[in-house]
Parts: structure tokens; C-alpha cells; sequence
């Protein structure tokens, strides 16, 4: 039985185009020159950041995200970032009886933006704030507490294959792969996104998931 479901943040809940372009306008490249990037240190199994290292090679990513701040060019969230399927589907979940939790690999000052927004869910925390990070199987051991039932009880959403389908389910979580944004495509078909317990195209899809179990 699935008694609460957790959501991954970015190209699961929101677009991450406007956090790469800021990132592209601020080291002074083309958007799609850094969105190609991205796409490359994806495919070869790298850390999304290292597409910032190939602009600019000896970038200290916390320090330059401290400096866009203080610029004012900072991190931002508004309501145009969430996909469309998020507040309704949330919503269904939530009136279905389960608990809706976030939990994603984000700043701090992301999750302030995103309880701003007061999407329909009962916990929201990210990597920032709690000092973990996926794949880490701390990270999800801290998403079962918040979840607040058994490992076993809980569906962990995400697009991306590695960081969380298969360290979810490692922890003892069921999970659901989602084909959005560029891991979820590219990987779709792949051994581990195959692996999942589902695999779902919408969010909507997850409210006849949780009916059915």
C-alpha cells in the first residue's frame, strides 16, 4: 500500500530552463551553448555542474552562485516554472488520502522559493538544507522520516534513473520513473528507469497508481 509520495524537484516539479539561463547570461554565454553542454556531461554520466566547468574552468560554483545573489541575479521561482500537471496532480494525491512530500537535490534558498509558492503538499525539504544529497542513502533515509510512514509505504518520483530510482529502491522505497526533461528521455528506455516500479509520462498517472494499490 502507498501511504505518501514523494516528488524530485527539478524536471519533475519545475522546468530548470530558468536556472541554466541564468547561469548562461551570467558567465556570459549563449543559452544554447550552456543548454548543449548540459546536455553533453549528461550523456556522458557527469554532474550537471561540470557543464559550468567547461565555460569556465576554474569555477568555484557555490562562491559564483553567492555572487549572483548578491547581484541580484539570483536564484527564482514563480508559478511559470511548475510543469502543468504539478498543482492538480498534487492536489488529486493529497484528496486521494496519501501524504505529498518534496524532496529533491536543491538549495536552501530553492526551498524557500518553493514553499512561497504553497504548492498542496505536507512536507517540503532539499538537499540544501539538509546537508545530503541524492544518490547518498542518507538523503533517503531523511525522505522516509519526512514521508513519516515505512520505507515500504512510500513512492519516490523522479527523472532521473540514477539518482533516483535505483538509490530509492536500494532504501527500500517504491518508485516511479517520469519521461520529462532531458534525463528522463534520454534514459527512459535505459536497464534502470526500466527497473522502476512505475513509469509514468504525467503526474497525473500516479492518482490511478495509488488507487490501484
Amino acid at each position: 500500500m502507498i501511504r505518501a509520495v514523494v516528488f524530485d524537484i527539478g524536471e519533475t516539479l519545475i522546468s530548470d530552463d530558468r536556472g541554466w539561463g541564468a547561469w548562461a547570461d551570467w558567465l556570459g554565454v549563449s543559452r544554447h551553448t550552456l543548454s548543449a553542454l548540459v546536455g553533453a556531461v549528461v550523456a556522458q554520466g557527469r554532474d550537471n555542474a561540470d557543464a559550468l566547468r567547461l565555460v569556465r574552468p576554474d569555477i568555484d560554483v557555490e562562491a559564483e552562485r553567492a555572487a549572483m545573489e548578491r547581484a541580484g541575479r539570483g536564484e527564482a521561482l514563480d508559478e511559470s516554472d511548475l510543469y502543468p500537471d504539478v498543482r492538480p496532480s498534487l492536489a488529486a494525491l493529497r484528496a486521494s488520502g496519501v501524504r505529498v512530500v518534496v524532496a529533491g537535490n536543491q538549495t536552501a534558498r530553492a526551498a524557500e522559493l518553493l514553499r512561497a509558492l504553497d504548492l498542496p503538499v505536507d512536507a517540503l525539504a532539499t538537499s540544501g538544507e539538509w546537508g545530503v544529497a541524492k544518490p547518498a542513502p542518507e538523503f533517503f533515509a531523511r525522505t522516509v522520516e519526512l514521508a513519516g510512514v515505512a520505507a515500504d509505504e512510500v513512492l519516490y518520483v523522479g527523472d532521473h534513473p540514477q539518482n533516483d530510482v535505483g538509490p530509492a529502491q536500494s532504501a527500500g522505497l517504491r518508485t516511479a520513473h517520469l519521461r520529462r526533461g532531458p534525463l528522463g528521455h534520454l534514459w527512459a528506455d535505459g536497464e534502470e528507469a526500466r527497473a522502476a516500479d512505475w513509469r509514468v509520462g504525467s503526474l497525473a498517472e500516479l492518482v490511478d497508481v495509488v488507487r490501484a494499490e
